[in-house]
């Protein structure tokens, strides 16, 4: 830095151009960032961050020496004689400042005639700006500070912690008394627009395993509201200064290690990313990982990832019982919340409190989690502990109890299975929060059900069975991060510790087998054939009383609506209460019953129907001679009518659209359709379910589903692709996608109308067109397909019709499969 103030004063004493000055700095401030890694590799978390503000601290004091030379020449009078200062803000003025962050500046002034000041600050600005540093100014005079605070609240938040950096010492003492009247100005309404604020970017950021690390629950935030409130209140310059009476020694110091380790998570992060980045995406989390030291492995990206969110709850716990005690004289208690509050001595007796109060959903007001993180407790839970333990289960709103353990980090304490799983996070592409902050999720969708057959289910259990159920729920994913399958793990734990919880023995049976098969519902009705006997007698031999059936489909509600996101939604939930019918159908028969005599059982419905009795008789029969059984075993009665009704009226093509929840395309055609050339056009969606039937005077049925929908302005894009797949002349995307021999199995035997086929593949744009296209090019008719995407592999199944043309030719069909990629590499 020395040479580079060198080159400085030379170019000042050549009186060189600014841009020239400019350069030089840019050309250092380039160096710098470029050194950054090796820097971070040697310093800690907040001190890393100090080192880099008093090094921006550097530059801007250089330009200040230059504005200030420009100005005045050989005659400069001294720094405080000039009514100017440089002040720091926000984070760069709690010497926080991050690598890639906006560095906001504050030039304080004041506008005295013959000082010239406002020519001497664009001189500062245009340097800076040339510079190339990301800079966020303010340009205010003294006089008007108070004023500026009164007009926005994160203004004003930025102004309490303002930092002197160059300029009249004589201004800062001014401005620091502007300042200490801003402070004091009307504390209760900051106080509570901050913390109004901070519960809106809670909602908007929940602790999630890509968690915003500034914004969100536990982030940076939530620390900087302790320290922006205890500085209107305190004036302090950091949170440990907050008197003994609101912040301990032993409750700041986890809160200091915590804070200081996401201090160099949200530094690797700016490096690795080289720009400013809060959210910790997981494509992000091996270079992360790297830079802070950790193994170059899944465990150690798994022990980085468990480390953020535990700093992440500890932030969120120590900030939460702070803010209460600094806050209490200004708040009121939302009437709209219920809120309970400490009592009982030691742990069991405030247990056994937050059971009685279950009777409604609460939140444990912060001086309770503060009561329970200090009361007495025996190193381990005892059977006295236990006996109240076994009472969270039986209460209509355990997840009030098991979401007030796991806010004060007791919940390996109190439910020791749970243990190893607590902040574990998820890496498989489907759940979105670690397995603890999931399994409570399930439980409170549990208590929260939104289906009215799953919720009537639920009522009809006794309270035992309900007990069992909720920790059945809690647990079902205690057994991941183990070598061994976390079926059969989890339900090893929930045996030994339902036992503890005196459950009968009858149950902890029941709650094994569930564990067991937890995913059993979820994956048989979204990647198999759930209209064939054989799929529906595999899945409901696990399940052999209606009881455990019942229990398996409301776990199967819970735990998907707690993985987050769209993954319980109107068409899974359709398919998963398909199977769940079908199976208690066959529950309650001695004898499978098989596609001819459900669709004899269909077709008695139908001629029971008004609406089909309404119809031509020779209507009537076309549709009672329809060949395709899956339409039959399918639909419901009106909607054979339905389609049936728009295929009379169909001479060529017609189709709807339906762009609701999912886009879904229906066609029905009698002359020649290019289905491969519509699903290439339409690759960059993801298929999810596709029905082809015959109908009559060769009119062929399809359904299209999608797994989500499209823009509005997007339909019409689609009504064109499905008028040119009409047209002859346009030919099929072909995109030639690389399939192994292993990833195909055929199965002759699946029905005695249908053959199936499973194609298990990495995920390839283009796959389902092109599997489409070769089955049209051979003669072969697809009944239906059911697509599944999962860590971007492919789970496809083809439900085909045994018209000669594809069990005689399946050596051929797959050779074609496999052969083609290489002809197009």
């Amino acid at each position: 830095m020395e040479k580079v103030k060198a080159k400085i004063e030379e170019l000042l004493y050549e009186n060189a151009p600014h841009f020239e000055i400019a350069k030089v700095l840019k050309g250092e401030i380039k160096r710098y960032f470029d050194t950054l890694e090796e820097t971070f590799a040697t310093s800690s978390g907040k001190d890393f961050l100090v080192k880099h503000t008093k090094k921006i601290d550097t530059i801007l004091k250089l330009v200040y020496q230059v504005a200030h030379r420009d100005m005045f020449g050989n005659y400069a009078p001294m720094k405080n004689s000039i009514p100017l200062a440089l002040v720091a803000l926000g984070s760069y003025g709690r010497e926080q400042l991050c690598v890639y962050s906006d560095i906001d500046l504050m030039i304080v002034y004041k506008d005295i005639p013959g000082y010239n000041t406002k020519e001497m600050i664009e001189k500062i600005l245009y340097i800076l700006w040339d510079t190339g540093l990301k800079l966020g100014h303010r340009v205010h005079t003294v006089e008007e500070l108070y004023d500026v605070s009164k007009t926005d609240i994160t203004i004003k938040t930025a102004l309490i912690e303002s930092r002197f950096i160059d300029g009249s010492h004589f201004l800062w003492t001014e401005t620091q008394n502007a300042l200490y009247k801003i402070r004091h100005d009307d504390p209760g309404t900051f106080i509570r627009l901050k913390l109004e604020e901070q519960a809106q970017k809670h909602k908007k950021f929940p602790l999630t395993m890509e968690p915003n690390l500034k914004e969100g629950s536990g982030g940076f935030r939530d620390a900087n509201l302790v320290f922006w409130i205890g500085k209107i209140l305190y004036n302090v310059d950091s949170i440990k200064d907050l008197p003994t009476d609101i912040v301990e020694e032993k409750e700041y110091r986890p809160f200091r290690i915590a804070l200081e380790f996401l201090f160099r998570v949200r530094s690797a992060l700016h490096l690795a990313t080289h720009k400013k980045e809060d959210r910790l995406r997981l494509d992000l989390i091996p270079s992360l990982a790297g830079l802070l030291g950790y193994e170059e492995s899944k465990s150690g990206h798994i022990k980085f990832a468990m480390k953020v969110t535990e700093s992440l709850k500890t932030i969120r716990l120590y900030s939460t019982i702070w803010l209460e005690k600094l806050t209490r004289d200004y708040m009121e208690i939302p009437s709209e919340k219920r809120y309970i509050y400490p009592k009982g001595k030691d742990f069991n007796a405030m247990l056994k409190h937050l059971c009685k109060e279950a009777k409604t959903p609460y939140r444990a007001h912060p001086t309770l989690l503060k009561k329970l993180l200090d009361a007495e407790r025996p190193e381990r839970p005892d059977n006295r502990l236990y006996e109240t333990i076994a009472t969270i289960f039986y209460q209509p709103y355990a997840y009030s109890i098991l979401s007030t353990l796991s806010y004060t980090k007791l919940l390996r304490y109190t439910i020791p299975p749970i243990k190893k799983v607590v902040d574990m996070p998820q890496f498989d592409g489907y759940h979105q929060y670690a397995v603890d902050i999931h399994s409570l999720r399930c439980v409170y969708h549990l208590e929260h059900i939104g289906e009215p057959l799953v919720l009537k289910l639920y009522e009809t259990l006794e309270k035992e069975e309900k007990a069992m159920l909720k920790l059945v729920v809690f647990l079902h994913d205690a057994g991941k991060g183990r070598k061994r399958d976390h079926h059969l793990v989890g339900a090893s734990l929930f045996k030994i510790f339902a036992q503890k919880l005196q459950i009968s023995t009858p149950l902890i049976e029941m709650g094994e087998r569930l564990i067991q098969y937890h995913t059993l519902m979820s994956n048989t009705a979204q990647r198999e054939d759930i209209y064939n006997e054989k799929v529906i007698f595999g899945f409901a031999s696990h399940f052999p009383i209606p009881k455990l059936l019942d229990m398996i489909y409301i776990l199967t509600y819970a735990d998907m609506n707690g993985v987050g996101g769209d993954i319980y939604n109107s068409f899974s939930a359709k398919l998963i209460r398909t199977l769940y019918k079908h199976s208690l159908e066959i529950l309650g028969q001695t004898e499978l019953l098989d596609e001819a005599a459900k669709r004899a059982t269909k077709e008695a419905a139908l001629k029971r129907h008004p609406a089909f009795k309404a119809l031509k008789k020779s209507e009537q029969k076309k549709i009672l001679q329809m060949p395709s059984n899956l339409l039959f075993l399918r639909y419901r009665p009106e909607r054979i009518i339905d389609i049936a009704k728009k295929a009379f009226e169909t001479e060529d093509f017609t189709y709807q659209i339906s762009n609701e929840a999912h886009l879904t395309i229906e066609i029905i055609r009698t002359g020649s359709f290019n289905l491969s050339y519509l699903l290439g056009k339409l690759t960059n969606l993801e298929v999810v379910n596709m029905d082809i039937s015959k109908l009559f005077n060769e009119l062929k049925y399809f359904k299209i589903d999608f797994a989500t929908k499209v823009g509005t302005d997007e339909v019409y894009l689609v009504e064109e692709i499905i008028a040119d797949a009409f047209d002859p002349t346009k030919k099929s995307i072909k995109k030639v996608p690389h399939i192994e021999r292993e990833d195909i199995d055929i199965d002759c035997e699946h029905s005695k109308t249908y053959a199936l086929m499973h194609l298990k593949s990495k995920n390839q744009k283009g796959l389902l067109a092109y599997v489409i296209n070769l089955f049209d090019d051979l003669g072969i008719d697809i009944v239906t397909a059911k697509v599944h995407t999962l860590k971007n592999r492919v789970r496809d199944m083809f439900l085909i019709e045994k018209n000669g043309n594809f069990c005689h030719n399946v050596e051929i069909i797959i050779e074609k499969l496999t052969t083609e990629k290489n002809e197009g590499k």
